[in-house]
């Protein structure tokens, strides 16, 4: 089978998948779960198990996003309904009156709203609003609904301005892991504690990028804000703490990913090529550290990144951010390095599809760090039993509708 053909049946999979965990809600569709097995059942002994949402981990609006780009690349007028779906709901019962994003998850057992994954309403993490933001954007761009782009503007437009004002700076420069719904920073790790990386999560580099995207389509000046933040981000040598909300290193492979693909973009909108090299030279070689060049215990891994020194189960969105940025590096420079790191990371992704329905598992546990009663049939070392429909088992699908496009 040849490249294309692996990942077209890889990203077919997770498709058929996803399409498979929705479920009706009110004339709408909305997420089954956020953390299913591989038959899409709901596992409710995890936090994810009740929540759908917007989220970080649930991602309602990211799935959308990815279902509508394959819809169009593709002609999947199902897959187009689906992520047309996914909007509606969302803006139905995550958007105050006021127009802004005021939610992130719901429990799909209650309807009770939250601000975190922990299900309370203490903290919420400001970058994650922010890439919820940018995905407003990016369904806006990609919808086939008029009414649903102008919504997806407006709601972007004022969530952002909320945010941009609630949020505050950090001595550093740079911004809080958490804060609360007032504004405050909330300096302590989501089991609670203090967490370590609270002032250097790569979380933040979402507020980067927004501020990039809406100056972009003419929705605010937010320049002084993005060229702060710029300047903190390279004063301190980068910000690569943890995206994930409930791990706590230094550096995470994703953060490498994201700072990558916003400097890039920032670079555009301000007229300053040197922040691209910087970004190619400084930012995404921090991803090489993370690349496993072999198979391990047995287990497909060689091209995949593990995610962190803490926790180096290779996860598979973050895995697919990885590959994008990859992609986007050759689009910058047409160096096939960069392409040829994007192909293996994709091809590593289409060896875990696991079931009759094409789930793809969350992540790659090669040295058993969840253990094996969490893995496919109960292996030593190998694939975890459950994903996130919305992220870790789909994002790849916008991975490989961007190579296509290259």
């Amino acid at each position: 089978m040849d490249i294309n053909s692996a990942l077209r049946e890889s990203a077919e999979q997770s498709i058929r998948f996803a399409l498979h965990c929705l479920t009706p809600c009110e004339g709408h569709l909305r997420a089954t779960s956020t953390f299913v097995n591989p038959q899409g059942e709901p596992q409710m002994w995890h936090d994810f198990g009740p929540l759908e949402g917007p989220g970080w981990a649930a991602n309602s609006l990211g799935g959308a996003s990815v279902l509508l780009c394959y819809g169009k690349a593709f002609g999947r007028e199902d897959c187009i309904r689906a992520g047309n779906a996914l909007i509606e709901h969302t803006l139905a019962h995550f958007v105050d009156a006021h127009g802004r994003l005021q939610w992130l998850y719901r429990d799909v057992r209650t309807g009770a709203l939250y601000l975190n994954f922990k299900h309370n309403r203490d903290w919420f993490c400001p970058g994650s609003v922010a890439r919820v933001v940018i995905q407003m954007l990016e369904c806006a761009e990609r919808t086939n609904a008029p009414s649903l782009q102008k919504r997806l503007i407006a709601c972007a437009h004022t969530t952002a301005h909320w945010l941009t004002a609630i949020t505050p700076t950090l001595p550093n420069g740079w911004f809080p892991r958490r804060i609360t719904p007032q504004g405050e920073p909330y300096p302590h790790a989501a089991e609670g504690g203090n967490d370590p990386i609270f002032a250097e999560s790569g979380d933040g580099t979402h507020l980067l990028w927004m501020w990039t995207e809406l100056m972009r389509k003419g929705l605010g000046d937010y320049r002084s804000h993005l060229q702060h933040g710029i300047e903190a981000f390279r004063k301190a040598g980068g910000f690569y703490g943890s995206v994930n909300h409930d791990t706590y290193d230094k550096q995470e492979n994703v953060a490498y990913a994201i700072a990558f693909r916003t400097f890039v973009r920032a670079a555009d909108l301000l007229g300053e090529p040197p922040l691209k090299e910087y970004a190619l030279q400084k930012i995404l070689p921090g991803l090489e550290r993370f690349v496993m060049q072999e198979d391990r215990n047995g287990v497909a891994t060689k091209g995949l990144l593990y995610m962190e020194d803490s926790w180096d189960t290779a996860y598979l969105w973050e895995n697919a951010e990885a590959a994008i940025a990859c992609l986007e590096a050759y689009r910058l420079t047409g160096e096939q390095r960069y392409e040829q790191r994007a192909l293996d990371i994709l091809l590593a992704i289409s060896k875990h599809h696991y079931g009759e329905h094409g789930f793809l598992t969350e992540g790659v546990d090669w040295n058993n760090h969840v253990g094996k009663q969490h893995h496919i049939g109960q292996a030593e070392y190998g694939a975890i039993a459950y994903t996130e429909p919305m992220l870790n088992n789909l994002y790849h699908v916008e991975a490989y509708c961007v190579w296509r496009e290259r």
